[in-house]
Order: C-alpha cells, then structure tokens, then sequence
C-alpha cells in the first residue's frame, strides 16, 4: 500500500521555544504553532479559522529555533507527522499527534534581533538532519526496511 506523510505549514509560534535535553545529550525544542484559514461563509461575512498543531525539532535544528524565534514570530515547517502515545504520571493513557521538523525557513525577512549591535545574522534556514534516539516515553514503529526517500 502507498503512503505518504510530508507536512508544511507556516504560522505563529504560539509560545517560546521550549529546549531540553534528551538523555544522549540531543536537544529537543518544542513550539506550538497557530496556523490561520480566512474564508468567506454563505451570507458573505468574513471567517477564521485557526489550527493549533505542535512541533517539535532535534538537534541543531533545535538550538537555532531556540535561539532566533519567539511567541508571535512567523515561520515555515516542513516534516512529518508523527502520532505519540504514553501514560501520563496519573496512569492516564495519552495521545496527540505533531510534527516533526525536517527543514524550516524564516518568513519574516528579519527580526528583533537583527540590526542591533552584536546580533549576528540569522541563518536562512537550518539544514535537515538525521533523527536521533528517542526518548523512552515516545517509540517509533521500525522501519519497513523501504528506503524513506521515495513516497510510493
């Protein structure tokens, strides 16, 4: 059977970039993205939607949306979903789906921290990176043994 999973998405980070350390010592940050749909109902008035979808980034991917995003900034994703599942500490069984961050790019053309004194250039867009090891509470299916890079 055919399958595909490729996201993008450009939107709002929601919050700050959260950055933590898996226990190899890979960093993981996690944002949450607003991403918006402006239509027009049958009467002709103007509508919002909005869709909030977690994120997640490993690596130097991960230090560099630390380092040069903030609640409110614009960005570009694009990754794959991914659907999580564990028990939270009250034996609650739990699940969501986010995606994984690949690749992304700035959409803002800048931002605060350029043209101020000491502030280095932010870089275009961070290079994909292999996926590290998971934590334990987070378990990928093994893989097919069908090479990733073809989506048929």
């Amino acid at each position: 059977m055919a399958s595909f999973n490729r996201v993008i998405l450009a939107g709002n980070l929601t919050r700050d970039p959260e950055l933590s350390y898996l226990p190899s010592g890979t960093p993981v940050c996690q944002i949450g993205l607003a991403v918006s749909r402006r239509w027009r109902d049958k009467e002709g008035n103007q509508r919002d939607e909005v869709c909030f979808v977690d994120v997640v980034a490993y690596a130097r991917t991960a230090e560099v949306i630390k380092q040069y995003f903030q609640k409110g900034r614009p960005i570009l994703v694009e990754g794959r979903l991914r659907y999580r599942e564990w028990t939270s500490k009250e034996g609650q069984k739990r699940s969501k789906h986010e995606v994984m961050i690949e690749n992304f790019s700035f959409i803002d053309g800048g931002g605060a921290g350029r043209g101020q004194a000491g502030a280095g250039a932010a870089p275009r867009a961070a290079e994909p990176v292999g996926e590290p090891e998971m934590p334990p509470a987070v378990e990928e299916p093994p893989p097919g043994g069908e090479d990733p890079n073809i989506p048929f």
